[in-house]
């Protein structure tokens, strides 16, 4: 029997580990497609994340609210994995929001399925490197804060992200990097200086 057309997460999960067909037979009927138009949440904060989210099309914002102000905690652009994981794993109020900041397809899977499919080795694998590189991600940023001025934090992104940039509202460019819009418009008119553009 020949292979069908490759369903977009079983490709991004063969960027992790090989995954035959028999075990993708387990895994497709789990999954179901949705569209999410710019905008609109796909978790808000306090509500209970019941999903295991791929991104296939779109652009994502996590963000909180704190003490009034919209912080966004970082970007998730395709292909991939997301979920608000503490909410997810624990089956707690989410701490966080998630919003599409383009018009998105989103396929998601629910919280049984996504225990229940850990007993294929294949699955298992995918998910336990996934989270490993996700907290990855996750202290190069703390690092970053931490080590880094926010100019270069900026530079950082436009150096590594530059078209992702683009698509992203400076609003919340300057609420990832913890600063007023204002100033984020300072730091970019200075680099460009700098730079002699």
């Amino acid at each position: 029997m020949l292979n069908p057309e490759k369903h977009p997460l079983w490709v991004f999960m063969e960027q992790y580990t090989p995954v035959s067909l028999v075990t993708w037979n387990y895994i497709e009927p789990c999954l179901r497609c949705t569209t999410v138009r710019a905008g609109d949440l796909i978790l808000e904060e306090g509500k209970i994340c019941r999903h295991l989210y791929f991104l296939e099309k779109g652009l994502l914002r996590f963000f909180v609210v704190y003490n009034g102000n919209d912080v966004t905690k970082y970007f998730t652009d395709i292909p991939y994995v997301f979920t608000s994981q503490k909410s997810f794993v624990e089956q707690i109020p989410a701490r966080e929001s998630i919003e599409a900041l383009e018009d998105s397809i989103v396929w998601q899977m629910n919280f049984d399925d996504a225990h229940r499919l850990l007993v294929y080795p294949e699955w298992n694998v995918f998910i336990r490197k996934l989270v490993q590189e996700v907290q990855n991600f996750t202290d190069e940023i703390l690092e970053a804060v931490q080590t880094q001025t926010v100019e270069m934090r900026y530079r950082t992104m436009l150096e590594q992200e530059s078209a992702l940039l683009q698509r992203i509202p400076l609003k919340h460019i300057a609420s990832y990097l913890g600063i007023a819009q204002q100033s984020l418009s300072r730091i970019r008119k200075n680099i460009l200086k700098k730079d002699g553009i």
